[in-house]
């Protein structure tokens, strides 16, 4: 197949999705109890708030920094990046306006080039921004899930949870 689907062609384009990506993960941490930033679902497992450093961490520190033909430099997401509620949150608004900075700087040409993964894999630039995107969702699906098993009720993504769309019919 020589068109792919989803290609990523400009980036302001692109950084205008981004947002509303990254908007409704924003979301659900108005949801997250000030307590329960570091709660888990077990021993050696991501807490919460690690799910959101990564999430930050990664995006600027890894996918920006490959997008930029550079190595990773991501080191991991504890609490000696931002320990607690508000910090936490900080760090991944913080780290997101440095990402969308740079990444507004690319041009369509830029978007073509291959660079290299951490993993050691070539991939297209547009086709890395892509796999930051559902990196994002990805996390943000989790966090759905250590929520639930909290008990805490979350905003539906698109407007209605799936109990409301049935009593619609």
């Amino acid at each position: 197949m020589t068109n792919e689907v989803m290609e990523i062609k400009d980036i302001d384009g692109f950084l205008g999705y981004y947002a509303r990506i990254k908007d409704r993960t924003r979301r659900l941490f108005e949801y997250i109890p000030t307590e329960n930033i570091e709660w888990t679902t077990g021993k050696g497992k991501f807490t919460i708030g690690d799910i959101i450093r990564h999430l930050a961490l990664t995006e600027r520190l890894m996918y920006v920094e490959n997008v930029q033909l550079r190595p990773s430099l991501y080191t991991g997401c504890g609490e000696s990046y931002a320990k607690g509620y508000q910090k936490t949150i900080n760090l991944y608004n913080e780290l997101h306006l440095e990402s969308v900075e740079i990444l507004s700087q690319l041009k369509p040409e830029d978007l073509i080039e291959k660079c290299e993964t951490p993993g050691g894999h070539k991939i297209t630039i547009w086709k890395l921004l892509r796999a930051m995107v559902e990196h994002e969702i990805h996390h943000r699906g989790v966090l759905y899930t250590y929520l639930a098993l909290l008990e805490i009720k979350t905003p539906p993504i698109f407007g209605l949870t799936s109990e409301e769309v049935i009593q619609k019919r």
